[in-house]
């Protein structure tokens, strides 16, 4: 007999799952107490204040620079200054174009010029707000005034490339045009530069964010014809925040690069455009028809040019210093004043943002209403809460950028965890972060309840993994970028969390002018049920890690993490040699019938570089050697330890995640310093893991890999002699 599992079997199933009865950090007595606070916590938060604030902080368009965006910040700060909480705004005055020309042309065979331009829609009247818009572009594209043939590059990522020589095809002094997705957006014009190309284009094509997911705004949620997707290109990469503070905050009278001297600024200009304005320029495209993977949901022929097909491109910004407003709120600890909890979302939006990022941010202010409820009726946390509404994020992660390298020494010493929320919707609970928080993570999710299901958001979870192949575990993803948490785990090594509930609210909204309280409110999150979850999980998370007797890391699911990695980087290796050892003894082997073949144009295919041998011994040592080390950390009762030793443990494992730096950083782009988490240098939003030596071996740099094999020993054995230090300082 078949058995098919489904969902709702799990769910029934999981239903039954037993109490919890201890909380990692905890002891009996203060676990007891810290359940009753996370009760009367969770009994406190309301829908409706997440449903008035929201119509309230996206009634405008409010990016960085703006009126409403300074409104909506001093509108926050007296909010949080209610609820008993010492609230200010921190000003940073950082580099953001505002485009002033945007021009795109298809000048032959027959011209059409772009529209740029999306159109209200019925029912939705902030849709029709004007000039109050943003205009649709990509921020931190160069100026440009650019004409010549077009190409289609596909999502413009390093395989279409490939693919693109294979065919013999150059975008050497064309202008290409890219689908979105497949990447994050600024890999586009930045592969599209490295290969020669002079200007770039992108849009979203129907198949993936269009007609072809369902039916498009105001009927269904997806993009309708004439959305235009809004963001940055910036070279974040490379570094993310101000381009021209590059490390250091960009206070009012911070030294600064000069536009010109900024590496993280476009090399070619680029604008993103619609479906709409997309299909006049790709049905004029001739050449070779498109591989079947490239095709898209336009009624017509994918080609991929060059050809008869020609595009001017001609853009202009005014490149101004504008304010960014970041909202700081602190509430002191009664035990451990010294020790924060920070806590962040950003404020800021490309339009309205009623989706990103504004349902993440009023989650973030019910859950510190209802603690700072909690704190008047005397029960305040025991280490200090901070509070941050961050600006400037959607340009580049530049508002928390700036406060951490602002703030980086008092930081590192003071900072036990940062937990980032961004925006929100309904379905399953998605935690990225720290593999040292996952058990402290993993139960806190068992104790919030799914809205919709009624089960714990932790076995809602692993119901969905289950059905979709996966196991019983709850595990977090790795951080790569793309929020607020890249300068506070990557650059200052503090270890930090990502959280959002998603995977039953897809639309087309993103970035456009169509994220507005109407699509959020039909399509999202209609009863705000998730936004109270939302509070819940994080707001729990951020009240553990606060009264935790011993701060509540656990390095046995680290290490299995990392393990996994590196038998992930040994095992792609293998593969890789024995592929160019099976592609060159084919060529050796058919290399004498090739001599002779008595036709002109064949031409035998070339032997590859052979993958030398990586001695990997150093890392599987001290892999084994932090094995040992947690074994041995996991022995010991930390329940009956005196104060002293208390709070030097507590100090210690806060340091522990600052181990994992590197004070070089990773090759080419020095920001980046942390040995086991960072976006990848042509993924953008991708993480990888162990970046530095994965990065050199998939770029086959093979000398910078055995060197970065040798870092990370170095780092890994850093993070061992810690742990050691921690157990002889407790024994």
């Amino acid at each position: 007999m078949k058995y098919t599992i489904t969902l709702s079997c799990l769910l029934l199933v999981f239903s039954f799952g037993s109490a919890q009865n201890s909380m990692l950090g905890f002891s009996e007595k203060s676990a007891s107490e810290q359940q009753a606070i996370e009760k009367a916590f969770e009994e406190k938060l309301n829908s409706s204040n997440i449903d008035n604030w929201m119509q309230k902080m996206a009634a405008e368009p409010h990016w960085v620079g703006t009126k409403f965006g300074e409104e909506n910040a001093k509108w926050m700060q007296d909010q949080f200054k209610s609820w008993g909480y010492d609230a200010k705004i921190e000003t940073y005055h950082i580099l953001f174009p505002y485009p002033t020309e945007r021009v795109l042309e298809l000048t032959g065979p027959t011209p059409y010029k772009a529209k740029l331009t999306a159109v209200p829609v019925e029912g939705d009247p902030f849709t029709d707000q004007g000039d109050a818009l943003l205009p649709s572009y990509n921020a931190f594209s160069t100026d440009g005034d650019v004409e010549g043939e077009l190409v289609f590059v596909n999502y413009g990522i390093p395989k279409d490339y490939e693919e693109l020589e294979k065919l013999g095809i150059s975008v050497k002094g064309k202008i290409v045009i890219a689908k979105y997705q497949g990447s994050w957006r600024g890999i586009k014009p930045k592969l599209a530069a490295e290969n020669g190309a002079i200007g770039c284009i992108i849009y979203s094509d129907p198949q993936d964010d269009g007609y072809g997911r369902g039916d498009v705004y105001p009927k269904g949620a997806f993009k309708n014809k004439t959305g235009v997707q809004r963001g940055s290109v910036m070279d974040m990469p490379t570094y993310p925040g101000d381009v021209l503070t590059p490390g250091y905050g960009a206070t009012k009278d911070a030294k600064r690069l000069t536009k010109e001297e900024a590496p993280t600024i476009t090399k070619i200009p680029v604008l993103p455009i619609s479906y709409e304005d997309a299909q006049p320029l790709l049905e004029a495209l001739d050449g070779p028809v498109a591989p079947e993977s490239w095709r898209g949901g336009l009624p017509i022929t994918y080609h991929i040019g060059p050809g008869k097909a020609k595009v001017h491109l001609k853009l202009k910004f005014d490149w101004k210093l504008v304010p960014a407003h970041n909202v700081i709120a602190t509430m002191k600890g009664t035990e451990f004043p010294d020790q924060w909890v920070v806590r962040g979302n950003h404020h800021d939006a490309w339009v309205h943002g009623a989706n990103d990022p504004v349902s993440g941010m009023v989650a973030l202010m019910e859950e510190a209403r209802a603690v700072g409820e909690l704190a008047k009726k005397g029960q305040k946390p025991k280490r200090t809460l901070v509070y941050c509404a961050w600006d400037a994020e959607e340009p580049g992660l530049i508002g928390s950028t700036e406060w951490v390298e602002d703030h980086k020494k008092e930081l590192q010493e003071k900072v036990v965890a940062y937990i980032n929320t961004d925006g929100n919707g309904r379905g399953f609970l998605g935690v990225g972060g720290s593999h040292s928080l996952q058990a402290m993570v993993s139960e806190v999710a068992g104790a919030v309840k799914d809205p919709q299901t009624k089960v714990s958001v932790k076995e809602r979870r692993i119901a969905r993994n289950m059905v979709n192949g996966g196991d019983d575990s709850f595990e977090l993803y790795a951080l790569g970028s793309g929020s607020d948490y890249t300068p506070f785990i990557q650059h200052a090594g503090i270890a930090s969390l990502n959280i959002g509930f998603g995977g039953e609210n897809e639309g087309g909204e993103y970035h456009t002018i169509y994220d507005t309280y109407p699509h959020y409110k039909r399509f999202k999150d209609p009863e705000f049920a998730y936004g109270v979850a939302l509070a819940n999980t994080a707001g729990r998370i951020t009240l553990r890690l606060a009264n935790a007797d011993i701060i509540p890391l656990d390095f046995t699911q680290w290490h299995k993490t990392v393990s996994g990695y590196l038998d992930e980087i040994m095992e792609e290796t293998s593969k890789m040699r024995s592929s160019v050892e099976k592609h060159n003894k084919l060529i050796d082997r058919n290399a004498f019938s090739l001599a002779l073949d008595p036709r002109e144009n064949i031409k035998a295919p070339e032997r590859k570089e052979p993958v030398p041998y990586l001695d990997f011994s150093p890392l599987q040592n001290v892999i084994g050697e932090l094995k040992a080390s947690i074994d041995t950390y996991n022995k010991l009762d930390l329940s009956s330890l005196p104060k002293a030793k208390k709070d030097k443990l507590n100090a210690m494992l806060m340091d522990a995640e600052h181990k994992l730096l590197s004070k070089k950083g990773l090759p080419r782009r020095p920001w980046f310093k942390h040995q086991i988490y960072a976006p990848g240098f042509y993924t953008g939003y991708g993480v990888k893991t162990l970046p530095g030596v994965r990065e050199a071996i998939e770029q086959k740099n093979w000398s910078e890999a055995r060197e970065q094999i040798k870092a990370l020993s170095e780092t890994l054995s850093n993070f061992n002699e810690h742990l050691k230090e921690i157990i002889s300082t407790l024994k």
